[in-house]
């Protein structure tokens, strides 16, 4: 099969194009011929070296796909052949064809096109989970996320509204804002030419944002300690600015206010170094229902229309590198993926 491999840590350009063997279903596991990859700066970390989950090299890079079921592993009984679905792991994504754990594929609707489907894997549950499960996001609450005309921001904007809250929006430069206009936010911020901490507490009266979705880090998330409201919780998501920041906790101690952390894939199983223990097996499956019971929110969302998935570009395999650079610079607007 056609695949994308890494063959050691370092620039994306390192990567190759080769033809490798078709990997086979383990127990629990399930066989896709992908229709659609994700490219994530997740998955930009991990080729670079600089991802806590190292695989072993070589391996296939991508996180996120969507295809159709083509072969089952023994055990599996919650998927069949055929079925359209979309899933997460560690990596295999850019290739023909990846194998994943059944008990993380989520059925899709025949109305969603693969490459809409690869926001579902990690993006939507992501926002849902950190701003739901985590920040406990209340109706009428404002929401103020970064990043966001980059796919984590899009997703977390049109979760923050479907679960009613008032959304504020940064971003850098008049397409990016207006795509966050799109996905639903009710007020703009351009970082580059406006003040963020003023302009937030201009827009909430001097109170702050409630919560913050911050998947840039570095000066962002600065100015966002700045512009919290009593009792705010903020989320680092991740660190795109390249930049991890340090938290001031004299503010959270006169704010009253709670940094939280939130990786996802714990809730799937990603990067455990060993086979999990009988009564860690007993809380993994807990976790992955609760997942599966927030995806099935998520999928009604889209086909309410609320969910847009948006997607800016779709390459070929051998565009890797252009597809990787949309990310790494951040011109992104929405979700790139590769097509194999």
């Amino acid at each position: 099969m056609r695949a994308l491999v890494c063959e050691a840590y370092g620039p994306i350009e390192n990567l190759k194009i080769k033809d490798i063997p078709t990997p086979e279903p383990r127990a629990g596991e399930v066989l896709v011929r992908v229709g659609a990859a994700g490219v994530s700066f997740a998955a930009m970390l991990g080729v670079q070296g600089k991802h806590q989950n190292k695989p072993a090299l070589p391996y296939v890079p991508g996180n996120e796909i969507a295809g159709h079921v083509v072969a089952l592993g023994e055990g599996v009984t919650n998927l069949k052949v055929g079925q359209r679905i979309a899933t997460g792991g560690s990596q295999g994504g850019f290739a023909e064809y990846a194998v994943t754990i059944a008990a993380n594929a989520v059925p899709i609707p025949e109305i969603m096109p693969y490459a809409e489907a690869t926001n579902f894997p990690t993006l939507y549950p992501t926002a849902y989970g950190a701003l739901k499960w985590k920040a406990n996001l209340q109706p009428g609450e404002v929401l103020l996320v970064h990043g966001a005309g980059g796919g984590s921001g899009l997703t977390g904007i049109e979760v923050g509204k479907a679960m009613g809250a008032t959304v504020i929006a940064s971003a850098g430069g008049a397409d990016k804002l207006a795509a966050a206009r799109e996905a639903g936010a009710d007020h703009l911020i351009d970082y580059r030419s406006e003040d963020l901490r003023t302009k937030v507490l201009a827009l909430t009266d001097g109170r702050g944002a409630d919560v913050i979705y911050d998947p840039v880090g570095g000066a962002a998330f600065d100015a966002s300690m700045r512009c919290i409201a009593p009792e705010g919780r903020l989320i680092p998501m991740g660190f795109a600015s390249g930049v991890i920041p340090q938290i001031p906790a004299n503010i959270l101690l006169v704010k009253n206010a709670t940094v939280i952390g939130f990786y996802y894939g714990y809730y799937n199983g990603w990067g455990g170094k060993a086979a999990p223990t009988p009564k860690e097996a007993v809380a993994l499956a807990k976790r992955r229902a609760l997942v599966m019971d927030a995806q099935a929110e998520l999928m009604r969302w889209f086909t309410e229309g609320k969910l847009k998935a948006t997607i800016s570009a779709t390459l070929d395999l051998a565009d890797w590198v252009k597809a990787f650079k949309l990310i790494e610079e951040r011109t992104v607007v929405g979700k790139a993926v590769l097509v194999p």
